[in-house]
């Protein structure tokens, strides 16, 4: 990576590319990069860094640059086309991630769910003790000088995960994902098992995980959770409305008492697996323990305050384990409230493939509400809709015509709960512009 290099990012406002941006401008290096007009909720971290973001045109590629792509593009997309024809260097985000992370101590994050927030959690803890870099998937990205550690969600789609080779890995779960790519949970496990044979130091599996205990490596496997066998274990967990405590012990040593103000038992194994990976890189953990309990969260996952008379939770669920520990988590914050959620399917092959596990981990909510099908720009369409989901939720359930918001307005002193992968904020927007006129 030359200091004097331009590098043009085809697609920088998706969420690892603007992350992967802003670490390059942090480094020094000249960013530029091209995307849609439409505003991004990752646009304004780039603006405030004085990245340029220019509209897709081909005429924007010219010689100097070097051509980083977005994984949504194919190589006919126009201005990857042009950088091609022109001979320019053109990695794809994954390739080129894996270039970043050499000369570090690297600490990949992978998993079907949870990856988002382990990452930052685990971001926010080292690069509060340590210099640290870090990629999270929600389109925040750092660089510093000296950097020791880099931290990085690492996501399976496609097998994009394995044009990295970390020197850890945390694997929080194996559950069946991205239908329309893999062909079946041996085809989905076979990717992460790759993944884990480029493992360099060592690897964090929740131990409750039957794919991820199949798993084999030539570095050290640790387990973390809540069981004897586990390497890592969280015992004598306490929760209230406030969070959660645990004491943590690597085998039979006690490795200290750590408080996160966050919910659900899943966020307990997120917590541990960053005192699991920090207690084998010798980092303080009296430091860590003061650093967890700071961490206020991610974007869009369980994220929550208050409108007029309701607690409104954001959360990025879009898979029936997913909803399930989302809707968990509320129990433990509001226990006394009725829980309405508000959820967008994502994807039609998803939504196919889930149909059932949708209804039962749905149901778990009091009341339900479904909006239409988010398509995505490589699925437009398929046999199955809105209202297959709704048929299938055991608890009250209603289909949401268009953004229309109004039936919610009945509820008082309760808890909203919006989640989804794709354009559900609208429908969360939607809602709060009615609750704050009806009380205005």
């Amino acid at each position: 990576m030359k200091q004097n290099t331009v590098y043009y990012f085809v697609g920088i406002k998706g969420t690892g590319m603007a992350s992967m941006a802003l670490i390059l401008h942090d480094r020094g290096y000249q960013v530029e990069g091209s995307d849609i007009t439409q505003t991004t909720f990752t646009q304004k971290p780039l603006e405030k860094a004085g990245i340029k973001i220019l509209p897709f045109n081909p005429k924007n590629i010219h010689s100097g640059l070097t051509i980083i792509a977005g994984n949504s593009f194919t190589d006919e997309q126009p201005e990857i086309k042009a950088a091609l024809d022109q001979g320019l260097k053109v990695y794809r985000y994954h390739q080129f991630l894996g270039k970043m992370i050499k000369g570090y101590t690297s600490i990949a994050i992978a998993g079907t769910h949870g990856k988002t927030s382990t990452t930052g959690l685990l971001a926010h803890v080292l690069s509060s003790i340590e210099p640290t870099d870090y990629l999270i998937g929600d389109g925040r990205g750092y660089g510093c000088k000296n950097a020791k550690f880099f931290v990085y969600e690492a996501d399976e789609y496609r097998r994009h995960f394995l044009g990295t080779s970390p020197d850890y890995a945390i694997l929080n779960n194996i559950d069946f994902d991205h239908p329309d790519y893999y062909t079946g949970v041996p085809d989905y496990v076979d990717a992460f098992q790759t993944f884990a044979n480029q493992v360099h130091k060592g690897i964090f599996i929740w131990g409750d995980d039957k794919n991820l205990r199949k798993l084999t490596a030539n570095v050290p496997i640790y387990t973390f959770g809540t069981d004897d066998r586990d390497d890592f274990q969280a015992k004598n967990v306490k929760k209230d409305t406030k969070g959660s405590t645990f004491d943590a012990y690597f085998h039979d040593k006690k490795l200290g008492t750590f408080t996160i103000h966050l919910f659900g038992p899943y966020n307990i194994l997120h917590a541990l697996a960053v005192v699991a990976v920090s207690h084998m890189e010798h980092v303080d953990l009296k430091q860590v323990q003061k650093e967890l309990v700071t961490f206020k969260g991610e974007k869009r996952r369980f994220a929550h305050h208050h409108v007029a008379d309701m607690e409104i939770i954001d959360d990025y669920a879009h898979h029936p384990s997913e909803i399930d520990a989302t809707i968990m988590a509320a129990r433990q914050q509001y226990p006394d409230k009725e829980l309405i959620a508000v959820f967008q399917p994502h994807t039609y092959s998803r939504t196919k493939a889930y149909l059932s596990g949708f209804g039962k981990s749905l149901s778990r909510a009091d009341r339900v509400y479904v909006t239409k099908i988010y398509a995505s720009p490589r699925e437009k369409s398929g046999q199955v809709s809105a209202q297959d989901v709704v048929d299938r939720i055991t608890k009250p359930s209603t289909l949401i015509k268009g953004t229309d918001m109004r039936p919610l307005l009945k509820y008082h002193h309760q808890v909203v709960i919006f989640m989804g992968a794709g354009d559900i904020p609208k429908y969360e927007d939607a809602y709060e512009k009615l609750l704050k006129e009806t009380h205005e």
